[in-house]
């Protein structure tokens, strides 16, 4: 009797530095990102290659995240597999559309959810490695300190803006510092706000319509107020461009010369965006409590 050959065995789980894992939960949060956004109702054609395209970059971004033929990328591949194939064909008939945007949006929520856990389990080998001693890797990517708890919030007169961010920081675990709400201790502005950013890794500065300014003698504008333009100037200086996101409300005019600072505005995205650059950042965030 002839001997059948024998499946070759998954390949280990892949290593990763603190650094690689963070890469590999932005990286399977944009595709999950583009998923979610792929609409159903647009679809005109049964095959769109659209839609391969996007299976395809979900396949690349699971297998680089995860390395190929492990455990991992077995465990989720099938979120890649958003494209639906009737179960059987008539000689004759042809398959309606409707049908094919029901299995395709079937296979979109399924890739979802796959793509979820994959981040999930991301974020708990995070944690597994966050007591361990950092390597070389994570100290190049992350100068600073590796995990950061606390953020900075800077703000005017719009209240609503500053309780709806500062409430989403605490909703996915972080804690939004506010600068009216610390104790003075004798201390003038400029001082508190030195102490206070020593205990942040990312600012916050939100850019709301609350004043009028403009070049004297023309028509003036919408923009922040005085402190709010400071503060973003400040926080730029005291922790580096890229750990500072200002968000902007309405027709609110940008201040100038602020190269690399990122501008989010307060629309429906505004969450993912802010969360990506958390993460870049070195802040451990929970996926789930995001999209909650």
């Amino acid at each position: 009797m002839a001997r059948q050959p024998t499946q070759p065995a998954s390949a280990p789980k892949k290593k990763m530095a603190a650094a690689e894992i963070r890469q590999g939960i932005d990286r399977i949060q944009k595709r999950l990102d583009e998923v979610a956004a792929f609409n159903v109702d647009n679809l005109r054609e049964e095959f769109p290659p659209e839609l391969k395209a996007l299976s395809t970059a979900v396949s690349r971004s699971l297998e680089k995240t995860f390395g190929e033929d492990t455990n991992d990328y077995k465990r989720f591949a099938l979120a890649a597999n958003l494209q639906w194939f009737p179960g059987f064909f008539i000689a004759g008939q042809h398959t309606p559309l409707s049908d094919y945007r029901n299995g395709i949006a079937n296979n979109i929520r399924r890739s979802k959810a796959l793509l979820a856990e994959a981040i999930r389990t991301l974020e708990e080998d995070l944690e597994e490695t966050a007591g361990a001693q950092p390597s070389k890797d994570d100290e190049k990517a992350s100068p600073q300190k590796a995990h950061y708890k606390q953020v900075f919030v800077v703000h005017g007169r719009d209240e609503g803006a500053r309780e709806m961010v500062a409430r989403f920081l605490e909703q996915i675990d972080l804690h939004p510092v506010i600068l009216h709400e610390r104790p003075n201790k004798g201390r003038t502005i400029i001082a508190k706000l030195r102490e206070e950013a020593d205990d942040v890794g990312f600012a916050v500065v939100l850019l709301t319509p609350d004043d009028h300014g403009g070049i004297a003698g023309k028509e003036t504008s919408l923009r922040a107020r005085q402190n709010v333009v400071f503060e973003l100037g400040f926080f730029i200086g005291a922790l580096g461009p890229d750990r500072v996101a200002a968000m902007t409300r309405g027709e609110v005019e940008k201040p100038s010369d602020f190269d690399g600072v990122v501008y989010i505005p307060l629309q429906a995205d505004w969450k993912m965006q802010l969360v990506r650059e958390l993460i870049a950042a070195g802040y451990h965030v929970d996926w789930n409590k995001v999209m909650r």
